[in-house]
């Protein structure tokens, strides 16, 4: 599988750093498996909100699993999620790499530039609980749990849950035993529930099936 990450000027740093080292760390094992930060449009350097710039990054290609992080959203600061979903560039990425078949994957407040793509309206979702009134007035189906898997649309809460999305992708779509290997290696304990409609895939019954 190829997995993308979209960055963009004001993208919260942990949304995407934390997820993309444990989908590096599945890169790693799996000859099947990679993952790359890239923007929409090829630009030479991306700032995070925190100051961390990055110069230039791969520019978006044709990815099985699309994921993007949030930022600034609530502050609704000049640059980030917020100026993104208004800019209107990220959504009509979305809209396109979905309509070829792209899984999209959010972080915290990215759900809310996938809601700006149309994407959420009549589906399953979560995101900061700062947008969530935002992200419901949009005509998502709001789900109270760390990570929504709603099949080609898996969002997940604020900042941190990144790293619960990305353990999840990861077990979805490699293997649960590789998903634990990883948690042991950066020695983190998956938190919360992976809401999945009829299906039971929190963290006591993934345990139950090991």
């Amino acid at each position: 599988m190829r997995a993308e990450i979209v960055l963009y000027d004001g993208f919260d740093d942990l949304d995407a750093f934390a997820p993309h080292e444990v989908l590096r760390r599945a890169a790693a094992a799996r000859d099947d498996f990679s993952v790359e930060l890239v923007t929409v449009d090829g630009a030479q350097s991306v700032t995070s909100a925190y100051g961390v710039t990055l110069r230039t990054p791969t520019r978006l290609g044709q990815p099985e699993l699309l994921l993007v992080p949030g930022g600034g959203w609530a502050a609704r600061a000049a640059r980030g999620a917020r100026a993104e979903a208004e800019r209107g560039a990220i959504p009509a990425a979305l809209i396109e790499a979905h309509a070829r078949g792209a899984i999209i994957a959010t972080v915290c407040t990215g759900a809310m530039l996938a809601s700006a793509a149309g994407l959420t309206r009549g589906r399953h979702a979560t995101t900061h609980h700062s947008a969530t009134a935002d992200l419901r007035a949009a005509g998502a189906e709001i789900v109270a749990a760390r990570v929504v898997d709603d099949g080609d649309l898996i969002s997940s809460g604020g900042v941190t849950s990144g790293l619960d999305l990305a353990l999840w992708l990861v077990e979805r779509f490699c293997s649960a035993a590789l998903a634990v290997a990883i948690e042991e290696q950066i020695e983190y304990e998956r938190r919360g529930t992976v809401w999945r409609q009829n299906a039971d895939f929190s963290p006591s019954a993934r345990g139950a099936r090991q």
